[in-house]
């Protein structure tokens, strides 16, 4: 397969000052370091090798309107019987995402144009910068040893590059390049497979950092939300595309929550394999994740900093009931002893932490060294002050201090609407209204003026009921007065057609 694509693109000029003499030219900001940017889930461009056609991730909007409304939009994606019994080769990945995308529940992929060409201001050569794109279909353990692999190819030929020569006379001590890992969502546990010894026994030590945005360590509700969509009540059809299309894919079982989650007898225990086959998914499927991920806790991510994104509200907790899952937005804590926290009556407490929208905050965090930002979980990847956080790892070989604070607000908007119908729009955390903006485009057609509903109290709560005028995707923005930008990708369909008939 196709696994991994270096981006060509001309650095763009990162200084306007000469750099002195002794550097031959180059900045004395960049890295002699080789940097590896590993994608999330549905992040990557998949081509179908047997008719050459792409499946996902090229195409306008309107191939993403279509693959998600009509029937048979994206049935090439579903895994098949040899698929699952290993032999893969059929779906191969051809680059990392360009384009806006968008997803049920996941309210969106942003494209990761941004993310590298910010990460190609801190390298010595855009050489060094290898995209690792992979079929996110298959198991995380089966792209983190093609992904140990491409990392060793990429860096070998990098240490043999003349401008990895030219970026070690300004570095101390001139030490040989190492490699970084930049990796969004499930490419964070992709790149944590790859470091696995029995991969490459010398690959940790030639690592000298691993930055993840938004990955799920702990794996995420909205995965068992996913598999249980459409049992038992009506859904839009894009949302029961996707549980058809995840039932049987191992990647979304690989992202089922790992940590005590589900809510039952008045206790909270971990999903068992039989949980996950009543809500609609495998059992074998969510077996195999199990023990992977246990596995995976021995594993050491060296120089490890995580970004993680706060403030918006996110599932933590789920119930279970006849095959339908309800979704908390709340979860139980344990003490140090494992014993959850318990009221006067010995009843568990829940306590809301948020997250990303996706990635509630405790799930994405292995160590201390965090950076925390309000954002939702598309945009960790591409936001400004998440891109800041990127370049001062990759630059100062540092981690960028304390936590960022929790400024900004908390976005709840529906991923998926009718045009010319309302909608409802929130915003948590908000004390006032003066100095936050709202903005709503259409990425088909950015020359349109964009929408700006008008914001208003609603049982204490910041809201706006506006409507997208014609079917397209659409970018909410909301900008408050401490700076902070919130971003949300919306697909607008025509009336009637969010709750048209299946193949399932």
């Amino acid at each position: 397969m196709n696994q991994h694509h270096r981006h060509t693109t001309t650095a763009p000029a990162t200084s306007a000052t000469p750099a002195p003499p002794d550097t031959d030219g180059l900045p004395d900001h960049v890295t002699q370091d080789a940097v590896v940017v590993v994608p999330g889930i549905m992040g990557s461009a998949l081509r179908d090798t047997t008719t050459g056609k792409h499946v996902w991730g090229i195409g306008g909007i309107s191939w993403l309107l279509k693959a998600w409304t009509l029937p048979k939009g994206l049935e090439a994606l579903a895994m098949t019987e040899d698929e699952l019994a290993g032999k893969t080769g059929r779906i191969e990945a051809t680059g990392l995402l360009r384009t806006s995308a968008w997803t049920p529940y996941l309210a969106g992929s942003e494209p990761y144009t941004d993310l590298v060409d910010t990460v190609l201001t801190s390298v010595a050569d855009p050489a060094a910068v290898l995209e690792f794109a992979y079929d996110w279909r298959l198991p995380v353990a089966v792209n983190g040893r093609l992904l140990a692999e491409a990392a060793r190819r990429h860096l070998t030929a990098w240490r043999d590059h003349p401008a990895h020569t030219e970026a070690r006379r300004h570095r101390v001590d001139q030490r040989e390049g190492r490699l970084v890992f930049v990796a969004h969502s499930m490419g964070g546990l992709v790149t944590r497979a790859a470091l696995d010894p029995r991969h490459d026994g010398d690959l940790q030590g030639d690592t000298r950092g691993v930055i993840t945005l938004g990955t799920p360590f702990q794996g995420a509700v909205k995965a068992a939300v996913i598999l249980a969509t459409g049992r038992g009540a009506p859904v839009p059809l894009p949302h029961r595309k996707l549980r058809t299309l995840c039932a049987t894919m191992p990647g979304l079982h690989d992202l089922l929550p790992q940590y005590r989650s589900l809510r039952s007898g008045g206790d909270v225990r971990h999903l068992t394999p039989r949980d996950v086959t009543a809500i609609g998914g495998n059992a074998e499927l969510a077996r195999d994740a199990a023990r992977f991920h246990h596995g995976q806790k021995t594993i050491t991510l060296p120089g490890h900093r995580s970004v993680v994104g706060v403030n918006q509200p996110t599932f933590q907790n789920l119930t279970i009931n006849g095959g339908t899952v309800v979704p908390h937005l709340d979860g139980a804590r344990a003490n140090s002893d494992g014993t959850l926290l318990r009221d006067a009556n010995e009843r568990v407490r829940f306590f809301r932490v948020q997250g990303d929208g996706t990635v509630y905050k405790e799930s994405a965090i292995l160590t201390e060294a965090v950076t925390h930002l309000p954002l939702q979980h598309g945009d960790v990847a591409k936001a400004q002050t998440a891109l800041e956080a990127v370049t001062e790892i990759l630059r100062d070989d540092i981690h960028p201090g304390p936590p960022l604070g929790e400024a900004g607000c908390g976005l709840s908007a529906p991923d998926f609407v009718e045009a010319d119908r309302t909608w409802k729009l929130q915003l948590g955390d908000v004390d006032s209204l003066a100095g936050v903006t709202c903005r709503i485009t259409d990425l088909a057609h950015p020359d349109r003026p964009a929408l700006e509903p008008t914001l208003a109290w609603e049982d204490g709560i910041a809201t706006a009921r506006p409507s997208v005028p014609a079917p397209s995707l659409y970018r909410i923005e909301v900008h408050t007065p401490d700076g902070s930008d919130i971003t949300q990708l919306l697909l607008a369909a025509e009336p009637g057609q969010t709750l048209a008939e299946s193949e399932d």
